[in-house]
């Protein structure tokens, strides 16, 4: 019961900064609507006589993400609020997070209760309307942040150093407005005139099955992922493609690597494939963690964290049924520019399989390495149904790698491993210097029993909060 108490507390603090947010004001109301709604519900959960272990479950994490809310709806009230706009590019998608967040608490509360009430309260939350709502609130966002960005402007021409500044936040605000967005470009077939190859045209990765050359697609850095010696139906492969880009339509993060689809060139009596995918400038995360660890303080940290943690909760939410990654490590996470992390390693994962299967150096081989990403209940049981929770764990060990820049059980045997995880139940420590909350967060992830490790959206919401104290 204390959450039923706790929840309109933490709701009427937030309705109070509504009323004083300086920019984003169409979607802090909304937010501020949606709150509403929830409590409206939460009002009457707390009439009941006993609440069942499942919502008072819904309500401790509906706490958690209120407190994130607030956190989020306070960096547009302050004075600051321009400079905090500049420096954290991903306020929509903590916009589309938060109210994602909000829907999956209605889902859960309102599950029982078939009353009249309920049926009202149910059509602020309704998919294909809120969609509708989000997108005609940010427009009028936008609208009333340029005209800000304009008074604003004129304010600071008493002043030439400030200026300067103020000219240079104006601009990266404006660019931003006026960059396309990888979201508007959708996932299809790709006319080879629409690519353009950097100079030199040569491969920065090769496998036994294709390369990889960098280039420009629609004035987006892309990866151009080509396949060699092929030998398959150019018919197929379309036919696998097309059903397959109905599925990551709904994988749209700015923490998932984003596929732009794939492009087919007639070249003779056979033809080229190609796979058009996002850029990420700085490589995979381990990669980072092992070149550029020095630069990586505990407050970028948090932020890949969170950055990473996203893109979990966006694919573990995706779908109806249990939708996980299955080979989480930190080699399928890739850093973008501003140290950005974005989840990969699964996209057009069905395209690119009837690709390597049509090749003549494809071979049956199961994938071989270190057990260091298994958890406990895995490695008691090689045939234990992989779940989310697992999958945690896997990701609880890239928040370690993350933390301390170090590659996990280095040196260890996999029946060291074994022996380490399943039979001692060993944690390997973390930095003395971590921030408590931040280690209390890794350590949760790999927790031993599989109950005691949080999911996606909880983990998001917690990192949310720790990314924003540790600004302050």
């Amino acid at each position: 019961m204390e959450y039923v108490k706790s929840i309109p507390s933490i709701a009427s603090q937030i309705y109070t900064l509504v009323k004083n947010v300086k920019a984003n004001k169409e979607r802090c109301q909304r937010v501020s609507e949606r709150v509403k709604a929830l409590e409206n519900l939460v009002e009457l959960i707390g009439k009941e006589k006993q609440i069942l272990h499942n919502k008072e479950k819904a309500l401790k994490e509906l706490s958690i993400t209120l407190e994130s809310a607030q956190k989020l709806i306070t960096k547009f009230t302050t004075a600051k609020w321009l400079k905090k706009m500049v420096k954290s590019s991903s306020h929509e998608d903590d916009f589309n997070s938060l109210n994602d967040r909000l829907n999956d608490a209605f889902d859960i509360l309102s599950g029982a209760l078939q009353v009249e009430q309920v049926k009202l309260l149910s059509k602020v939350f309704e998919r294909t309307n809120r969609e509708k709502q989000d997108e005609i609130d940010r427009r009028e966002d936008d609208k009333e942040l340029k005209i800000l960005l304009i008074e604003h402007l004129e304010s600071q021409q008493k002043a030439f150093e400030e200026l300067k500044t103020t000219v240079q936040i104006v601009q990266i605000l404006v660019e931003n407005m006026n960059k396309p967005k990888v979201t508007d470009e959708g996932i299809k077939m790709i006319k080879p005139d629409e690519l353009t190859y950097r100079y030199p045209k040569e491969p920065f990765m090769t496998t036994s099955t294709s390369e990889v050359y960098r280039g420009e697609y629609h004035g987006f850095q892309v990866a151009i992922k080509r396949y060699t010696d092929l030998n398959t139906s150019s018919g197929a492969i379309q036919s696998v493609f097309k059903k397959e880009t109905e599925t990551m339509k709904r994988f749209e993060s700015p923490n998932i690597l984003r596929m732009f689809g794939i492009c087919v060139q007639e070249d003779g009596p056979r033809s080229q494939f190609l796979i058009i995918m996002e850029y990420c400038e700085k490589g995979s995360l381990r990669q980072v963690l092992d070149t550029e660890c020095e630069k990586l303080s505990w407050p970028r940290k948090a932020r890949m964290c969170l950055d990473a943690a996203k893109g979990l909760y966006r694919l573990h939410q995706t779908e109806e049924k249990s939708k996980v990654h299955g080979c989480i490590n930190s080699c399928k996470f890739l850093v973008a520019e501003g140290y950005i992390v974005k989840l990969g390693g699964f996209e057009l994962a069905k395209t690119e399989t009837s690709l390597k299967k049509s090749t003549k150096k494809s071979t049956k081989s199961k994938e071989s390495g270190s057990l260091c990403y298994y958890s406990p209940e895995v490695l008691k049981n090689i045939n234990h149904p992989y779940s989310k929770q697992c999958e945690m764990y896997s990701f609880g060990i890239v928040l370690w790698e993350i933390a301390t820049c170090e590659k996990p059980f280095a040196g260890c045997s996999d029946k060291d491993i074994q022996q380490k995880v399943f039979e001692e139940k060993f944690q390997e420590p973390l930095p003395e210097d971590c921030p408590k909350p931040l280690g209390d967060l890794i350590n949760a992830c790999r927790a031993y029993e599989s109950f005691q490790r949080p999911s996606a959206g909880v983990l998001m919401d917690r990192l949310r909060i720790l990314v924003a104290q540790l600004k302050e």
